[in-house]
């Protein structure tokens, strides 16, 4: 029995909200199912309409002035574009969309070219109740099917908001991350002991929400400070598994005492993850002191269970053979990476990237 006046309104509360958001979702989804039928009606006329060749470039255009004197809005012909890319993108969804048909009389042809689901697609259900419409248009834009499937995957775990949706495309995540052969959808399916760390650490790491001014009186502190002001999007651009554990722990020897930046402990591969960072370039120093905080850690902080702890040097430059040599030979992994405080336009940053791997290809065939 609810016997306090404040009781009841917060349960009244609650129980709007629940079905407000139940309600919200449902529209979502009926809204995003309206556009992609309507992307098929657009390409079954494109290839059976007879007077399809009368309108030609323009058809997008007419049909949207004949959809607008009919009192219908959101028809522009920039809307029916996507519509019909929709349509063309995401055929799996015909599985979900059959009983809207026949609620409206008509019946979708399965056996269409168009309607063949990629090899590789997540379940049009999945996608219909955790994406809106702008989710979609966003997705429009990405250059390869194996793209668009990795930023679905990241929205459907992380419940990305379309605005860091945008970010992770115009920071060119995807390559970032190096998932071009799927690694990461194939770590999805294997146990913990076949994981390889490269799968989820990234170079460069783009830290312009940070909104640090790109001069040379900030402090290492200032850095710190920052990251911990925008922790959200730190951890997301981390990427997946990574968890805030503490800032500025300490460790001691002999009353002395040494701080380590950040730790995170990794959900995935099971184990700490230090990060150390730094204003300017990487040094051979850097990587004495990251060994020393990670052989702390695995004898002092790690439980049963843990695999071995990981570091991150977070610094502003770096030569890569001074890395090679640096990290040669060391029993802990040791990633070093360089961050950007400004988000960089996507022709220079594919250079970086395309640079980035020009020297890391050079490194292996010295080693070769």
């Amino acid at each position: 029995m609810i016997t306090n006046l404040q009781l009841l309104a917060g349960k009244i509360h609650e129980t709007n909200t629940y079905f407000l958001n139940k309600v919200y979702k449902q529209v979502n989804a009926a809204y995003t199912i309206r556009n992609w039928i309507i992307g098929y009606y657009i390409v079954e006329y494109e290839q059976d309409g007879e007077d399809r060749a009368a309108y030609g470039q323009h058809l997008f255009e007419r049909l949207s002035q004949n959809l607008k004197v009919a009192g219908i809005k959101g028809m522009s012909a920039t809307n029916l574009r996507l519509f019909r890319q929709f349509y063309l993108l995401y055929p799996q969804i015909h599985q979900t969309v059959s009983v809207e048909f026949e609620n409206i009389g008509c019946q979708i042809v399965v056996d269409s070219p168009a309607c063949k689901p990629p090899a590789i697609c997540h379940p049009a259900g999945d996608l219909l109740d955790r994406l809106s419409f702008s989710h979609f248009i966003e997705l429009f834009k990405a250059n390869s099917d194996a793209s668009r499937f990795f930023y679905e995957a990241e929205i459907l775990r992380n419940s990305w908001s379309v605005r860091a949706l945008q970010r992770a495309m115009s920071s060119l995540l995807f390559e970032r991350t190096g998932l071009s052969d799927h690694r990461e959808i194939r770590c999805e399916r294997t146990s913990v002991d076949a994981l390889v760390p490269e799968q989820f650490f990234r170079d460069p790491y783009l830290l312009e929400f940070l909104q640090l001014e790109d001069k040379a009186q900030y402090t290492e502190c200032d850095l710190e400070a920052a990251i911990i002001d925008h922790l959200q999007s730190f951890l997301l651009e981390l990427g997946k598994g990574f968890c805030f554990e503490a800032r500025q722990k300490r460790i001691t020897f002999d009353n002395t005492h040494y701080r380590i930046d950040l730790v995170f402990y990794h959900r995935i591969l099971k184990c700490h993850v230090l990060v150390d960072l730094k204003l300017g370039d990487f040094s051979h120093a850097d990587a004495g002191q990251m060994n020393v905080y990670l052989n702390y850690y695995r004898e002092n902080e790690s439980v049963s269970g843990d695999n071995p702890p990981i570091g991150i040097i977070l610094c502003s430059g770096k030569n890569e053979a001074l890395v090679r040599y640096a990290t040669a030979g060391l029993t802990h992994k040791l990633f070093v990476s360089k961050y950007l405080i400004n988000l960089p336009s996507e022709v220079e940053l594919e250079r970086i990237l395309k640079e980035e791997r020009g020297k890391v290809q050079k490194i292996k065939e010295t080693a070769d």
